[in-house]
């Protein structure tokens, strides 16, 4: 099934607004051959959709796509980043209420770090915020064990390279010594797989805690550990806006802000 047509929407963008999976994620979708447009398989993500088809993935037609929406999730150590895990392990979905809508992580936190994990029900609004050109700074609370010293964390400030894949600059504080163990203040303005732990492992220091606590203009502030909190109000659409990042007009209507604090299946 092709088709040449400029008008409405790349049909990747269309799943991935309705929160079926992120553009590449539906990309693959497609070339499995599980879509369906108006009743023709589809064999190319190259195809641009109407508000007027009707679109079916494994025979089942999507959902219209719901306002673009946000939320502050308190990820607990020992959660697994993602839906399923092959080893059983806890994910983070076993800590949100029954009466949350499908969500997607934006971005990672590994098995052993702990804090703010945004989600969202818009695949789009995803792959914005994750986008290394958003320039969305990542900040973290870093305790680790051993004593750093200025001077080799200097060579972290200035950009290193770790087994042939350069690390961009980090803005570090060294806050405090405590004991064996030291705490620092990390920002960070790209999101590769455990960054931080690597970083320290190369100056010989072994972080025991890793807390994320903002993540560009979101804060961890007071939201205990599995609880989950609506993003809504006016200048955080602002400053989204400010780094090239709309929410969907329907996302002007006036929304409380929510905390998901009775949650059914916490797992304590």
């Amino acid at each position: 099934m092709n088709n040449q047509s400029s008008k409405g929407n790349r049909i990747a963008k269309v799943l991935s607004r309705a929160g079926i999976a992120s553009r590449r994620e539906a990309e693959k979708i497609i070339l499995e051959g599980r879509v369906k447009v108006n009743g023709e398989v589809l064999t190319s993500p190259a195809f641009n959709v109407l508000n007027s088809d009707i679109i079916l993935i494994d025979g089942d037609p999507i959902a219209k796509p719901d306002e673009e929406r946000l939320w502050c999730f308190h990820k607990p150590v020992g959660a697994i980043t993602t839906a399923k895990d092959e080893k059983n392990r806890k994910t983070i979905y076993d800590y949100f209420p029954s009466n949350l809508p499908r969500v997607m992580p934006v971005g990672r936190l590994d098995l052993n770090s702990e804090g703010l994990l945004l989600l969202t029900n818009s695949g789009e609004l995803k792959r914005k915020l994750e986008l290394p050109s958003s320039e969305l700074s990542r900040l973290y609370r870093v305790r680790v064990k051993g004593r750093p010293k200025e001077a080799s964390l200097d060579s972290l400030r200035s950009g290193i390279s770790i087994e042939k894949e350069f690390f961009r600059p980090m803005q570090i504080s060294l806050d405090r010594q405590q004991g064996a163990n030291a705490w620092l203040t990390i920002e960070l303005r790209e999101g590769k797989n455990r960054e931080i732990r690597r970083a320290m492992s190369e100056l010989g220091l072994q972080v025991n805690r890793l807390i994320r606590i903002e993540y560009g203009p979101f804060k961890l502030g007071n939201l205990k550990h599995g609880e989950v909190m609506e993003i809504n109000n006016k200048s955080i659409r602002r400053s989204l806006r400010s780094v090239g990042v709309d929410l969907a007009k329907a996302n002007s209507k006036k929304r409380s802000q929510t905390k998901y604090s009775e949650v059914s299946r916490k797992l304590h």
